[in-house]
């Protein structure tokens, strides 16, 4: 089955660029959620709506069910809070609101695939689609969770596909083990004492506190954690003061920390607050932390990675699946499901010389041309998960 020659893969496109011109941020996806539902109860596939709030779940039989196996398939349906700047024809109608990370594309591989995997249920067991809200910082995956998602669809395995800028068109990423990071969220007060501008020696300089644990934060990477393991630690904001002359009471550092591996997150974090303490404190200065836990690191399971790279080679070419490239310090929400049950996550090539925006910039767009190759690998995954079992 070549990948761009599927039946339906002009109205997948219609369907995709329409959910772009009406992106939805994380769990207002009702009109996504509701196009989705529509399009499996045409196909006759078995639909479960707010799911996690707005997530959609779709459940295909196959033809037998001698293995009594399950797996689950993935996509994303968000959007991001940011604007659209593309001159193109499907550019976003909601002000502010932009799918600048390509779940459009996720949501119509996916269907797609539904549609041929409905059509042919040439598999052994059961198929579980999962369109996902919220992936985008508010944990759809972990709300799907606890809304008993595997409960009621009890899989023994979750499958996630991501599009790539930075990858070509027709090429594939498979990551044996880490793939994505882990990614933590903190705030520091810095609590210094106000006082006039021209008598600083009145006060205790916030700002300047603040300043030194800028720095400070970098030596966690750099000296506190093996060269061979990755973090990343980052200030995104700084917020205090309201006047020119004034030495503000309190300055505010907002940012992420992000490893892969859950003992150099558990270092970073201890770290975060010794530094910060002891650097505000050299200069009279305290610090008051809020430290949130957000997505887990995203890590393949190592023998789903291997299954997932026989089906990509057999859509895109052996010499198209590459093994051995660095994973990414992104996060991705995926990492509730992959942490509940083994997981693979893939990345599939956005790159064509019309599609060379990143991920989250005004100008990206997901390649419609994409949308074949997903369709290919998620339906010959499912063969190749769930193969029909011979007659006896």
């Amino acid at each position: 089955m070549n990948s761009q020659n599927f039946n339906g893969l002009e109205a997948l496109t219609r369907l995709r660029q329409d959910i772009h011109r009406h992106p939805e941020l994380a769990f207002e996806e009702r009109r996504t959620a509701g196009i989705v539902a529509a399009y499996l109860h045409s196909l006759g596939i078995e639909v479960h709506t707010e799911v996690g709030r707005t997530g959609v779940v779709g459940v295909i039989p196959g033809k037998t069910n001698r293995s009594q196996r399950s797996i689950g398939l993935r996509a994303d349906m968000d959007a991001l809070a940011m604007p659209d700047h593309k001159p193109v024809p499907h550019r976003s109608t909601c002000e502010g609101v932009m799918h600048g990370c390509g779940h459009d594309g996720h949501t119509a591989m996916l269907l797609g695939a539904a549609a041929e995997l409905a059509r042919t249920r040439a598999f052994d067991g059961t198929v579980v689609l999962i369109f996902q809200p919220a992936e985008e910082g508010a944990g759809g995956a972990k709300a799907m969770l606890d809304d008993g998602l595997l409960e009621r669809f009890p899989v023994e395995s979750f499958w996630g596909l991501h599009n790539w800028p930075g990858v070509p068109l027709g090429q594939a990423v498979i990551h044996a083990t880490a793939c994505m990071a882990a990614v933590d969220y903190f705030d520091i007060d810095v609590l210094g004492k106000g006082c006039h501008g021209g008598m600083p020696q009145e006060g205790i300089d916030a700002v300047l506190a603040a300043a030194h644990i800028v720095t400070a934060l970098q030596s966690i990477p750099a000296r506190n954690v093996h060269p061979l393991d990755s973090a990343v630690v980052g200030v995104a904001k700084i917020h205090g003061g309201q006047a020119y002359h004034v030495g503000p009471e309190v300055v505010t550092l907002s940012g992420s920390v992000r490893a892969h591996k859950e003992s150099v997150r558990a270092l970073v974090e201890h770290r975060l607050h010794e530094v910060a303490e002891n650097a505000a404190a050299a200069l009279g200065a305290k610090v008051r932390i809020r430290y949130q836990r957000n997505y887990p690191a995203t890590v393949n399971d190592p023998a789903l990675a291997d299954i997932a790279s026989e089906v990509a080679a057999s859509v895109l070419g052996a010499e198209k699946v590459v093994r051995d490239r660095l994973p990414s310090m992104a996060a991705e929400d995926f990492s509730f499901f992959s942490r509940e049950r083994p997981g693979c996550y893939v990345w599939m090539g956005n790159d064509d010389a019309d599609h060379i925006m990143s991920l989250h910039h005004p100008k990206y767009d997901f390649n419609d041309r994409l949308i074949g190759h997903g369709m290919a690998y998620w339906t010959r995954l499912v063969s190749r998960v769930l193969p029909v079992a011979p007659h006896l």
